[in-house]
């Protein structure tokens, strides 16, 4: 095959990046505001169901995304590249404006969630089909000995949508006050998108088709059946199985470990402010996001599978210290005290109802600059206070304020997660679009990424943050690491898999 030139590639990248970053930014801004969501669209009356609910409902859109896979991928092999993803940014831009429209709970009930769940699980079907496209277009159009540098491209915008999401939050925070964005602002992150689509949908609209997928138009050598051939054919089934078993299923845990357990471990578990870990997150990922260039261009040089397998071992050997140093860092019982006030803000009691609504705020500061608050409240259900064996039921919320020192330290150890995501993830894409032939690739290539990120990846934070809720009631000292588990069981597995089958190849034969 002749070596392409790279003349108007970054036309291609800029286009593919874009679009592809925007659906992530779609797709990630429901999980980062899960706290404040799960407050909205699901039950008040037990916070952590209804955080676990809206990590569910967060999960289902990765869930499905195996389906928009195959749906996509297979039209993307019979019609072309292009105009399939830009269905796909379409219906990703529609379901999550509208998600920003839905009333809250209060207003119209269990409607609300179950309209969060159908409009989430679009986002799913439509982001199914648009990383295979993306990815494949870009490796289309790259010359061959450099598909990881170029491809490494599309990699670093799961991470700039999930930044750009976190950024949009902060800005809107410090725009507003705490109660117009618990109000009604925490919608606007997911209004805006809809601009952004809007700009992306005209980039994408003026693109022409993939080289490769145009050739094989023109001399009649595009599939008839892409489903049938991906995964009907024992040959082809077999890399399938292999990219998955023995790549994205690692590849995935070691991801949404990363960036959003690290989240939702910072904020649900060591209790830190959320804009606090939003900023901390932010930093990190800015610090990591060039990696994913610099692995995906060794990956040329050196072949892709030992930089993912050695992401993979890293992660593996190092989660456990990590956040056990992480919990520690911020954990107040191991700090000097030195002021302590609690105070009783309200106590209402009316006579014929024998209501209830006591709130008490205990704030606490350490000789290191931490801050410690924690609002107990009487939790009330039909204007009356709830009992459970004899005794009014007491909502806990505790916040953490951390010091410069700490904050550094927690941004390191989140760069350090960050640097195994970009080990992992930075060579994938050309290691998938090399596994299989051009008439075959979007839908061969996409099943396996999405079965690898969207089930296994996906179903990691709700899996893990059962793990450390189980582990807490049952006493366990250590149960902040119990959620890890999964992760290194499952990365575990695909390590073994991976250093047995796969081939440390850069290269091959296929177009």
């Amino acid at each position: 095959m002749t070596n392409r030139s790279t003349k108007g590639i970054w036309k291609v990248i800029s286009a593919s990046s874009m679009g592809t970053m925007i659906e992530w930014y779609d797709f990630y801004i429901f999980g980062s505001l899960a706290v404040v969501i799960s407050t909205k669209f699901f039950p008040s009356d037990n916070p952590t169901a209804a955080f676990l609910s809206t990590l569910a409902t967060f999960a289902a859109g990765f869930v499905v995304r195996p389906f928009g896979a195959l749906f996509f991928g297979r039209l993307g092999d019979l019609i072309g590249r292009k105009y399939t993803f830009m269905v796909t940014l379409l219906l990703m831009g529609g379901a999550t404006f509208l998600i920003g429209c839905i009333p809250s709970y209060e207003t119209i009930g269990f409607m609300a969630p179950l309209l969060v769940l159908v409009l989430r699980l679009l986002q799913g079907l439509a982001l199914g089909g648009e990383y295979g496209g993306a990815a494949t277009y870009v490796a289309e159009h790259a010359p061959v000995g450099q598909r990881g540098y170029w491809t490494s491209w599309i990699q670093t915008t799961a991470t700039v949508g999930l930044f750009i999401s976190l950024m949009v939050i902060l800005a809107t925070k410090n725009i507003l006050s705490a109660e117009e964005f618990d109000a009604w602002g925490w919608r606007v992150p997911f209004w805006v998108s809809i601009i952004m689509v809007g700009v992306s949908y005209l980039i994408r609209k003026n693109m022409s088709e993939s080289p490769v997928f145009a050739k094989a138009k023109s001399e009649g050598n595009t599939s008839t059946n892409p489903l049938k051939e991906s995964f009907g054919h024992r040959y082809n089934l077999k890399f399938v199985l292999l990219a998955l078993f023995g790549a994205t299923m690692g590849q995935g845990v070691v991801w949404y470990t990363g960036q959003f357990y690290a989240m939702s471990f910072m904020k649900t578990v060591m209790s830190i402010d959320s804009s606090q870990v939003d900023t901390l997150l932010g930093i990190a990922l800015i610090m990591g996001t060039p990696f994913f260039i610099v692995f995906g261009w060794l990956s040329d040089k050196v072949g892709r599978k030992y930089i993912m397998m050695g992401g993979m071992l890293l992660a593996i050997l190092l989660y456990r210290p990590i956040y056990k140093t992480m919990y520690q860092t911020t954990d107040v019982k191991t700090k000097t005290e030195l002021t302590d006030k609690t105070t009783l803000l309200a106590e209402l009691k009316e006579n014929k109802k024998q209501t209830m609504d006591s709130i008490y705020t205990t704030n606490k500061s350490y000789t290191d600059g931490t801050t410690f608050l924690e609002v107990k409240t009487v939790s009330l259900e039909n204007g009356k206070a709830m009992v459970v064996d004899g005794k009014p039921k007491v909502e806990t919320k505790t916040t953490v304020t951390i010091n410069d020192h700490d904050r550094w330290m927690l941004i390191f150890l989140i760069f350090i997660q960050v640097i195994f995501v970009t080990m992992v993830y930075g060579p994938i894409a050309a290691f998938l679009v090399e596994m299989f032939p051009a008439k075959i690739r979007y839908t061969s290539m996409s099943l396996p990424y999405h079965v690898g990120n969207g089930i296994f990846g996906g179903l990691l934070p709700a899996i893990s943050t059962y793990f450390v809720t189980h582990a807490k009631d049952a006493g366990d000292p250590e149960f902040y690491l119990e959620g890890l588990w999964y992760p290194i069981v499952i990365a575990s597995v695909c390590f073994v898999i991976g250093m047995i089958y796969i081939q440390n190849k850069n290269k091959n034969t296929h177009v």
